[in-house]
C-alpha cells in the first residue's frame, strides 16, 4: 500500500463525528399511554398500616393489570418517596420484585421532595427519547402515617458506639453516657432546615408579600373539591384508579365544599404575621398514597396497541434562594414556566389546560399573580411583558391536591396521568392537538414544570 493510499484510508475527526452521528439513536418522542393510582387517604386513616412499598407495589400491579403487562420486562421503573423508613432505601426495586412485572425490570429510586413524581416522569421520558429504553414506568408514593421516627443525637451516638463495642466493658461505658432526655424521640416534621419554618409558615410569608386574600384562597379550594367530585361522578377516574384496602375514592374529598363554608375556618399558618389567611380548608392535608404512569415510544405504543394519550414534550426545573430576597419558598415554578414556554416558542395564552399543584391555595394564587405582575416579569424574569393570566376555566379542571390530598412523591404522576387523559379527550373532541402545562413546587425552593401535547388521532 502506498503512503497516499494509507493516508486516504484514515478517517478524519470530521468523518468520525459524522459516523457517530449516523449511528447514534435518533431522538424519539415519549408518550403517556396509561396511568394508575390508589385513592389518596388522609394520614392516620385507611392506610395507616401500609408502607410506601405496599402502596407503590399496589399501583404497579394496578397499572400492569390495566395494560396487560404481567410478566413483561420493562426498560425501567423510576419512583421515590419523601417520607420512608430506612428499610425502604431500595423501595422501587423491591416493589418491582413484589409486583407482577418481570423481576429483570430495573428499579430506580429518586427523591426531589414534592416534585419527585415530575422528576421520575422526566427521567423515564428522557431515557425513551434517547433510545435507551422503549417503555418504562414513572411514579411515587408517600405515607405521612408511616413517617420515620428519628432518635435524638445523644441516643444515636450511644447506639453507634454500642454497635462498635467489642467487650462488655466497652458496651457498659457507652450505655453510661445515656441520659433520660436522650430517650425522647424527635417528632417528624417538614420544616425547612435552612429556616426552621414549616412550608405552611413559609407560604404565609409569601402570601402576605403577594397580597393573597382569604377569599381568593377559599374560592380556589372550593373549586378544587367541586371539580374533583364532578370528575369522580362522571367516571373520569374509572381507568386511572385502583381500589386499595377497601378505599375506592379519595378520602379527603368533600363534594359539598363551598367558599362560604371554608370562610368559617380559623387560620392555622401565619398567625404571628397578623391577618392570617391560611386554614386547614385552603391548605393541603397530610395524605398517604401512590401513583404511576406508563411511558413509551411511539413505535412501542403502536406495536402493543396502546393509546398515545399525550407526549411529554419538555420539562424545566428551577430553584430560588428563598432566604435572600427571592419570591418565596414555593415560587420556583414562576421562574421555570417562562423558560419552558420560551424554549418551545409558546405563550401561556396558547396553552389549553394549566395544572398548578395546590400545595396551598395561597401558592397557586401567588404564582398566578406573579405571572401577571409586570414588574416581577420584567425585573426577575427579564421579560418585556407579563407571562400572562390563566383563565380559571382552564385551571385544574379535574381538581387537584387541595381536594385529592398530597402524598408528596405521588402528586406529580397523579397530575401527569389526569392531564394526559383530559388532553386526549379534548383533542379528539376539538379535532386538533391540545397542550397542557404542569407546575409543581417543592421543598428547598425548587420547582418542576412540564409541557404535554395530545394529538386528535393515534
Amino acid at each position: 500500500m502506498t503512503a497516499s493510499a494509507a493516508s486516504e484510508s484514515v478517517p478524519t475527526p470530521a468523518d468520525l463525528a459524522r459516523r457517530a452521528e449516523d449511528s447514534a439513536p435518533r431522538r424519539r418522542s415519549a408518550w403517556v399511554v396509561a396511568g394508575d393510582r390508589i385513592p389518596f387517604a388522609k394520614s392516620g386513616g385507611a392506610y395507616a398500616q401500609a408502607s410506601v412499598q405496599d402502596m407503590f407495589t399496589a399501583v404497579l400491579d394496578g397499572l400492569v393489570a390495566r395494560t396487560g403487562l404481567a410478566g413483561q420486562r420493562l426498560g425501567a421503573v423510576a419512583g421515590g418517596a419523601v417520607l420512608k423508613q430506612p428499610k425502604a432505601f431500595n423501595m422501587v426495586r423491591e416493589s418491582v420484585l413484589g409486583s407482577a412485572l418481570d423481576p429483570r425490570t430495573p428499579g430506580i429510586d429518586v427523591q426531589m421532595a414534592c416534585a419527585t413524581g415530575m422528576e421520575t416522569t422526566s427521567l423515564i421520558a428522557n431515557k425513551i427519547r434517547c433510545g435507551q429504553i422503549d417503555v418504562g414506568i414513572a411514579g411515587g408514593a408517600d405515607s405521612a402515617s408511616d413517617a420515620p421516627i428519628v432518635v435524638g443525637e445523644g441516643l444515636r451516638r450511644v447506639l453507634l458506639e454500642l454497635n462498635y463495642a467489642k467487650t462488655t466493658g466497652a458496651k457498659l461505658k457507652a450505655l453510661s453516657k445515656l441520659r433520660p432526655g436522650d430517650l425522647a424521640p424527635v417528632a417528624p416534621g417538614v420544616a425547612e432546615p435552612r429556616t426552621g419554618l414549616s412550608m405552611g409558615e413559609s407560604q404565609a410569608i409569601t402570601g402576605k408579600k403577594w397580597g393573597v386574600t382569604r377569599q381568593a384562597q377559599d374560592e380556589l379550594a372550593a373549586a378544587s373539591h367541586q371539580n374533583l367530585a364532578a370528575a369522580w361522578d362522571r367516571g373520569f377516574f374509572d381507568d386511572l384508579v385502583t381500589p386499595f384496602r377497601g378505599v375506592r375514592r379519595d378520602t379527603t374529598l368533600r363534594p359539598d365544599t363551598t367558599a362560604e363554608k371554608l370562610a368559617g375556618l380559623s387560620p392555622v399558618f401565619g398567625k404571628s404575621l397578623g391577618g392570617a389567611t391560611m386554614t386547614a380548608g385552603n391548605s393541603t392535608p397530610m395524605t398517604d398514597g401512590a401513583s404511576a404512569v406508563l411511558l413509551a415510544s411511539e413505535d412501542w405504543a403502536r406495536e402493543h396497541k396502546m393509546p398515545r394519550l399525550a407526549e411529554v414534550v419538555d420539562v424545566e426545573s428551577a430553584a430560588v434562594d428563598f432566604v435572600d430576597g427571592d419570591e418565596g419558598l414555593l415560587m420556583a415554578p414562576a421562574y421555570a414556566m417562562p423558560r419552558l414556554l420560551a424554549r418551545q416558542g409558546l405563550r401561556l395564552q396558547d396553552i389549553d389546560l394549566v395544572e398548578i399543584h395546590e400545595a396551598f391555595a395561597s401558592t397557586v394564587v401567588a404564582t398566578l399573580t406573579a405571572w401577571e405582575d409586570e414588574q416581577f416579569c420584567r425585573e426577575r424574569l427579564g421579560l418585556d411583558e407579563p407571562v400572562g393570566p390563566v383563565d380559571r376555566s382552564r385551571l385544574n379542571v379535574n381538581g387537584s391536591s387541595l381536594a385529592a390530598g398530597h402524598p408528596f412523591a405521588a402528586t406529580g404522576t397523579r397530575i401527569v396521568a389526569s392531564l394526559a387523559k383530559e388532553l386526549k379527550a379534548r383533542a379528539v373532541e376539538l379535532g386538533r392537538p391540545t397542550t397542557g402545562v404542569i407546575s409543581v413546587c417543592a421543598a428547598g425552593g425548587q420547582g418542576v414544570v412540564a409541557l404535554l401535547r395530545a394529538q386528535s388521532q393515534d
